[in-house]
């Protein structure tokens, strides 16, 4: 996954640390033009926005679409903002009995959506995508209010959605199927794909739109109904996404394709994955969760598509550009206050310039600003919830229990500037090994390990050296070095890049990655074809009968 970091309005001392030019900024899917300088800023977000409106948001929300809002009967479900503590909207959650109902919904829909023609299909999807670009503001402010990433990540996920959505739309026009020679006169073999059924979606709450967005949009030109369940960290963001998405639906008869429950993992997401109703399950999260996930949709033959934990790193080779080598890293471990899937999570760094890659990213750690996130000055803004500040108190505990050596950061920040209640912390720099248990793990947070390697084949075996493979990266000038990583014997992880971070990823390729990060594949390249299913079909035209491989029969 991917996210932006702006650089437009920061202090002159970081631009020149990091090396960012004025008037760029790093994005999801390539560069994300700067919001216009009309737009109002807030500082402290009072309980209801103008925006919130906007979006159809309420105090109290139901937490349950299939073409019409549902009286829904769930537990109350608080939506906090992590930079202030303070409840924004509740949210009625979903029961299993009104999970029933989405799904039944869902599944009408898909049975008359699969007939209309995937081009036409793709038409309705580009109307979405006008639908999200028309709602970029607030929808980005909604991200930022509920899970905290910075104004400049907000705006450019939802970019990212509208990205896919504009993929998605010539994809309609490419759901290509082969035709193959048949070894039997007079015949002809083919291959095509049908849409699949409802598709259940899951997603995590560092993403909690673009993820939905990657799924959904080639789902619908595949012919496909989507159930999701979005992260109960941040219903908000999939209320409001789903009331700009609805209209567009409702307006072609097909609202219950973009269904939504809110509810419990014990008891919607449990339903989602026994009901066979339901052929795939994409499912965004945690290694042991989508662990989980995977045995219990297999069971019933389901297919999934998992996107779960990373644990990223950058190599940097003794010829790294330095320039642009340190502000990638930064990028990788400091936006999204480090809880990206691939946020960098160890520097791999060659022993002859580890003194002075050290120096630079604590020269640059000390200029980035923390706090409030609707600030756009900010960037770093607060972890998701107290527990994940306990998750990477006990990480910073356990490593240097461990023999690591924290050199910069590290705890709770509160005071200033700071609200009181927000979940700020000191993005923290450690010096470990490899092999440490804690660095073994992903801890969703930012804390970046810097490993000393003697080599291209020392970081190349460390670099594989963990459970996780997601996301990769080497800096070097040397073309030997950079091919190598990018071979069959270098990088394990299903993203490798050359010059450029672990994050960043764009709509075009394919994104997921190998071992305990699941093997799922979302977004570009041919990940459709997860969200369909295959057929091959061999016609006879001839007057006689043969059979394959040359067998006689009667």
């Amino acid at each position: 996954m991917s996210c932006l970091l702006g650089s437009a309005m920061v202090g002159k001392g970081w631009l020149e640390e990091v090396g960012v030019k004025a008037g760029r900024v790093f994005g999801a899917g390539g560069r994300y033009p700067l919001a216009p300088e009309t737009l109002p800023v807030s500082t402290r977000p009072p309980p209801f926005m103008d925006f919130l409106r906007d979006l159809g948001i309420q105090d109290t929300n139901s937490g349950a679409y299939c073409g019409e809002w549902l009286q829904t009967t769930g537990d109350l479900l608080e939506s906090r903002n992590p930079a202030t503590g303070e409840v924004i909207a509740t949210v009625q959650q979903a029961t299993t009995s009104e999970y029933e109902q989405v799904m039944d919904a869902a599944v009408e829909a898909f049975g008359r959506w699969r007939e209309v023609p995937a081009p036409v299909r793709g038409e309705v999807v580009r109307k979405i995508g006008n639908a999200i670009r028309e709602k970029k503001d607030p929808l980005g402010r909604l991200i930022t209010l509920e899970m905290g990433k910075i104004l400049q990540e907000g705006w450019g996920e939802v970019q990212e959605a509208i990205d896919i959505a504009d993929f998605a739309v010539g994809q309609s026009r490419m759901l290509y199927g082969l035709s193959m020679h048949s070894e039997r006169p007079g015949h002809a073999m083919r291959e095509q794909w049908h849409p699949l059924g409802s598709v259940g979606i899951i997603t995590a709450f560092n993403f909690p739109m673009a993820v939905w967005a990657w799924n959904a949009a080639l789902a619908y030109v595949c012919g496909d109904a989507c159930v999701w369940k979005p992260s109960s960290s941040t219903p908000l963001c999939g209320i409001g996404l789903t009331n700009v998405v609805r209209p567009v639906l409702e307006e072609e008869g097909f609202g219950a394709l973009a269904s939504l429950c809110v509810g419990s993992g014990r008891e919607v997401g449990q339903a989602m994955l026994e009901d066979k109703r339901m052929p795939l399950v994409s499912f965004t999260g945690s290694t042991a969760v989508g662990r989980r996930v995977g045995v219990t949709v297999a069971e019933r033959f389901g297919r999934t598509i998992l996107e779960l934990g990373g644990n990223n790193a950058v190599v940097l080779m003794e010829d790294a550009d330095l320039e642009i080598a340190i502000p990638s890293i930064v990028f990788g471990a400091v936006g999204t206050a480090g809880q990206r899937c691939t946020s960098t999570r160890r520097v791999l760094v060659h022993e002859s310039i580890a003194d002075e890659v050290e120096e630079r990213l604590i020269r640059a750690y000390g200029q980035v600003k923390i706090g409030d996130p609707s600030n756009e000055s900010t960037l770093c803004g607060p972890l998701v919830d107290p527990g994940a500040m306990e998750a990477m108190e006990k990480a910073l505990t356990s490593v240097q229990s461990e023999g690591g050596e924290v050199i910069h950061g590290g705890g709770a920040l509160t005071g200033g500037e700071l609200a009181e209640g927000g979940n700020y912390v000191n993005p923290a720099i450690v010096r470990a090994e490899n092999h440490y248990e804690t660095v073994q793990e992903e801890t969703f947070a930012p804390i970046l390990y810097i490993i000393r390697v003697t080599g291209l084949d020392d970081a190349i075996a460390k670099h594989n050296g963990v459970p996780q493979g997601l996301s990769s990266s080497i800096f070097t000038m040397n073309v030997r070095n950079s091919e190598r990583f990018l071979s069959a014997v270098g990088s394990d992880c299903g993203i490798a890049n050359v010059n450029i971070g672990t994050s960043g990823a764009e709509i075009g390729g394919a994104f997921g990655g190998e071992k305990e990060t699941g093997g799922g594949r979302e977004s570009g390249s041919d990940a459709w074809k997860a969200y369909m299913r295959r057929q091959t079909n061999t016609i006879n035209y001839s007057t006689d009968l043969p059979l394959a491989q040359g067998i006689k029969f009667g």
